[in-house]
């Protein structure tokens, strides 16, 4: 842990929970893609963004962008700096396919974070054949 705080601290841009969490994450992709008990568990940068919005919307709901937000992270590439700061500091490896672009507009934060909370009302045909109230 002591590697990652200092990792963390020499490149600045992110608050170490970003870390902790691409972590969390890594493992979710990890399983996510059936490669849990493999030799190799490699994951793409698109595996491992998919499973770190997953996991945040099942953490922080609705707030999973604002936190986000607050560790310093504003895109999915964000998410690929962290990794490649972690290859630069020896606690990652990569493949030689492996790209920063590939974590580069996976999905949008707003859209797909905020967005998959967004309330939505019932069709007004539907309230019409309930005649309106929630019996």
């Amino acid at each position: 842990m002591e590697a990652i705080r200092r990792a963390a601290r020499e490149d600045g841009r992110y608050a170490l929970e970003a870390y902790q969490f691409l972590f969390e994450g890594l493992d979710r992709a990890v399983k996510m893609t059936g490669r849990m008990g493999a030799e190799d568990r490699h994951v793409t940068g698109q595996e491992l963004a998919e499973a770190l919005r997953l996991l945040a919307l099942e953490v922080y709901g609705p707030l999973a962008r604002q936190v986000w937000n607050t560790w310093g992270l504003r895109g999915t590439r964000d998410w690929g700096e962290i990794v490649f700061v972690l290859i630069g500091h020896g606690i990652f490896s990569k493949q030689e396919s492996d790209s920063i672009e590939d974590f580069a507009g996976v999905y949008d934060f707003e859209q797909d974070l905020e967005g998959a909370w967004s309330p939505t009302l019932p069709e007004q045909a539907d309230l019409l054949e309930r005649g309106g109230d929630d019996d």
